[in-house]
């Protein structure tokens, strides 16, 4: 500290000296390097840190500190006064607490309710879930994926902390999904009472379910069985399962006639999507937008391969009639009750590059040979488009 003040009252000097035309002595430009060097290697960490360090426990102890006053003493002298150093979370204005907890993580939810009943009943709450859900699950969580965990509640089977060990309880289950960030002793005797679990119908155990790959939800998949050439450009729908290690789903399909059912791993989550339309894969969509598309627009037409099959959704855009030269000043193609179809995917002279289907009276349309076209909708979102042209195959098929 002393070498501290000595450098500082000689740059000081130096500094005032500098301002006169006299020229400086050599121990002076000595001592101006020496100082210039002290403060390189000294810098303003120590001193700052220290500062941060000082108003830190200033703050805190202002805040945190409580005096409770210990009993007198016969004389009734003096009282002695207790300080507790730390403040418990609960002490915390209701706005602040809530505020912390929207901002944690699902794992740090689940370890904030391990900590009492005061809490885990906030973390529980499903605004706070709500949130998660969308963020992660939204974009692959459609109403058929509701209807399936409200039947999955309504059958019994909703409990996820059934195939757990029933003395660890909820903790158990948690410490299944986040092992380092949920191991705490303290939750097993809170667990241990039924009413600790988050209840069947709330937004966090549908999380969970999820999370955990216990529950399998209806979703579809683009370009299934890992990109088969049979299904390029194509979104079929299945039952998925999450893996949690490795990001990633399982897919089961639908049986196709008398096969059994198709089962791919390794699904990634750029290859999901909710149902766009509320249809089983079974029934016809209803078209409503046969009447306005005209060329260039592209749309999702249900395909099979025979009635046996379910349908899938595939990309195509719609094209001009042989009669129509393309010019648009003298396109009539719109005024036609026959709709050109056409995927740009096979190479010209394929069977299955183009089709046409009547707009008034269009209902499943086909044979045996060349499948059956179903339902069509038209494709109005730019992230929908986008989507298919990206999955794009490199080459042409045939």
């Amino acid at each position: 500290m002393l070498f501290f003040l000595i450098t500082c009252f000689f740059s000081f000097i130096l500094f005032h000296k500098s301002l006169t035309l006299n020229p400086l002595p050599l121990w002076a430009y000595e001592m101006r390097l020496l100082s210039l060097c002290f403060w390189q290697k000294s810098s303003f960490f120590h001193i700052t840190k220290s500062i941060k360090t000082t108003l830190l426990s200033l703050t805190s102890s202002f805040f945190t500190f409580k005096m409770s006053p210990k009993k007198k003493n016969l004389t009734s002298k003096v009282e002695n006064i207790e300080i507790t150093s730390q403040l418990a979370i609960l002490d915390l204005p209701d706005l602040v607490l809530e505020c912390i907890l929207e901002k944690l993580p699902p794992e740090g939810l689940c370890r904030m309710a391990s900590c009492c009943t005061s809490l885990r009943d906030r973390c529980i709450n499903d605004h706070l879930w709500d949130r998660h859900m969308k963020n992660k699950w939204g974009k692959i969580i459609g109403p058929s994926a509701y209807r399936e965990w409200q039947w999955h509640i309504a059958s019994g089977k909703s409990s996820i902390f059934s195939n757990q060990n029933k003395r660890n309880g909820f903790m158990g289950y948690l410490i299944h999904l986040w092992p380092l960030a949920l191991i705490r002793s303290s939750f097993s005797n809170i667990s241990k009472n039924k009413k600790s679990l988050p209840p069947v119908d709330s937004i966090m155990s549908w999380y969970l379910a999820l999370e955990s790959g216990t529950f399998w939800f209806p979703a579809q998949v683009y370009n299934r069985e890992n990109g088969h050439v049979g299904f390029m450009l194509s979104c079929y729908d299945a039952e998925l399962s999450y893996d949690r290690k490795t990001d990633t789903f399982q897919a089961r399909y639908p049986p196709h006639g008398r096969r059994a059912s198709a089962i791919e791993t390794g699904v990634t989550w750029d290859r999901l999507r909710a149902p766009p339309v509320d249809t089983s894969p079974h029934d016809l969509h209803t078209s409503d937008c046969l009447n306005e598309l005209q060329p260039g627009n592209q749309i999702e037409i249900q395909w099979r391969r025979n009635k046996e099959f379910p349908y899938g959704w595939w990309y195509g855009i719609v094209g001009h009639l042989e009669t129509c030269d393309g010019n648009v000043n003298y396109c009539r193609c719109l005024d036609s009750d026959d709709l050109v179809l056409e995927f740009k995917q096979y190479t010209r002279g394929s069977r299955w590059r183009r089709t046409i289907v009547n707009r008034k009276e269009h209902r499943e349309e086909g044979n045996e040979a060349d499948g059956f076209y179903g339902g069509i909708r038209k494709l109005c979102s730019n992230e929908e488009i986008s989507m298919w042209k990206k999955l794009w195959p490199a080459e042409v098929l045939e």
